[in-house]
């Protein structure tokens, strides 16, 4: 896990920090909830999720009764309810948020590379599995992955999961297993019957990609859209589509550019834009090597609409976009900005940048540091999110001196769009 580097700032970095935090009136940011290690710790690449109550849904890396994560919900008034923690048989170390289903229940995944029972004595790994749970925080395994040994289903699911809008089936990805050990992409069924659709590297060199770590979209014309971290004619990662049927194409391998100023290695997913078009992130690439955000047409046509430089823009994005009701872009930085801890951003169409939030900009970085997590609007307008580090430092005596992370929302002034970004 990648951890803060403790916000000493000298007292001209903290008055550049004051100034870069400062925000118009229609501009709020505030610290929703510290996580403490003991209700969960250090939320991964996590979204938050909605439901019609106004209440959110989340997952953290580790913390809970066992270490090894937990499932939480936050009510709107602002509690935050443990609903289950893993024990490593019902799952261990979930990176990816939840999806709410079409019948109500929460679906998820968890990623594995944990011991396999609750006394941690055995030295078994896991290779992940699928689950849902209610909201009431019951947890049902719908299906285990394998590790390491011929895995041709896959294992290892970094990515969360997407339902089909036409057949209710849920779609997602794995890191590694598949025919060739390059990842797959599957669909299970909400009663847990699993069918793989593509293994990655079934093209020499895996020109085709390879380990996506993100999940799936499924676009307006049905198809799913998605990115992997390695692989691509450059081995730099793709941008690719699939049918439901399991037809993969690639539409773009990044690096194709000189130096990489195209971009490298995306962590995060994709999301379609009013206009039809897709928008994502890269962590690596770019001008100066700290990543870029990108646009891409359904036929494979590429523009870099933003190299970071650090400073105030930020650096290094780990997670993807999320489409505001203004149809503008929002998301996070895990590094720069004018504390070191990474940044809130608004990007449009058109790749105008506006840095809306400097995280670090409190005492002891209790509003949070290093944002690997994406952005949901939710149905109040704001946008909410997660920070890997900062808030509170209790409840861990052996995670140093960080914080355990932190839920956050942020108002720019926006409606809320029904179907935008929940």
């Amino acid at each position: 896990m990648t951890k803060g580097n403790g916000c000493k700032h000298a007292f001209f970095f903290l008055i550049i920090a004051v100034l870069a935090a400062s925000v118009s009136p229609a501009q709020t940011f505030t610290t929703v909830h510290e996580f403490d290690y003991t209700h969960g710790a250090f939320p991964q690449p996590t979204s938050l999720v909605e439901d019609v109550n106004g209440n959110f849904y989340g997952t953290t890396y580790s913390g809970g009764r066992y270490q090894l994560g937990t499932i939480f919900k936050l009510t709107p008034s602002g509690t935050l309810d443990m609903l289950n923690s893993f024990t490593g048989t019902n799952g261990v170390h979930p990176f990816a948020g939840l999806v709410l289903g079409s019948d109500g229940t929460l679906y998820g995944t968890s990623a594995g590379f944990g011991f396999n029972t609750p006394d941690h004595y055995p030295h078994e790994f896991s290779g992940g599995n699928l689950f849902n749970v209610t909201e009431k925080g019951k947890l049902t395994v719908l299906y285990t992955f394998c590790y390491l040994t011929s895995c041709i289903d896959g294992s290892v699911p970094h990515g969360g999961l997407v339902q089909g809008r036409s057949d209710g089936d849920l779609y997602g990805t794995t890191s590694l297993g598949g025919a060739f050990d390059g990842g797959t992409i599957f669909k299970i069924t909400l009663q847990g019957v699993l069918t793989p659709l593509y293994s990655f590297c079934a093209q020499p060199s895996c020109t085709d990609g390879r380990r996506p770590y993100a999940g799936l979209i499924q676009a307006s014309d049905g198809n799913f859209y998605g990115t992997t971290y390695d692989g691509g004619s450059s081995g730099s990662g793709t941008v690719f589509v699939m049918t439901p049927a399991g037809v993969l194409t690639t539409l773009y391998s990044f690096c194709a550019q000189p130096g990489c100023v195209d971009g490298a290695h995306p962590y995060a997913g994709l999301v379609q834009g009013s206009d039809g078009n897709f928008y994502g992130t890269t962590y690596g690439g770019g001008v100066g090597g700290r990543g870029t955000v990108f646009q891409i047409t359904s036929a494979g046509v590429f523009t870099t609409l933003l190299t970071f430089e650090g400073g105030l823009q930020g650096s290094r994005p780990y997670a993807g976009l999320a489409r505001g009701s203004d149809n503008n872009f929002y998301g996070t930085t895990t590094t720069d900005g004018a504390n070191q801890q990474g940044t809130i951003f608004e990007i449009t169409p058109l790749g105008a940048f506006t840095a809306l939030y400097q995280f670090c900009s409190e005492l002891n970085c209790t509003d949070g540091s290093n944002a690997r997590g994406g952005l949901i609007q939710g149905s109040d307008g704001n946008f909410y999110g997660t920070t890997e580090n900062g808030g509170i430092d209790e409840g861990c005596p052996l995670c140093g001196h960080n914080g355990e992370g932190t839920i956050f929302s942020l108002s720019v002034g926006l409606a809320a769009a029904s179907g935008t970004s929940r």
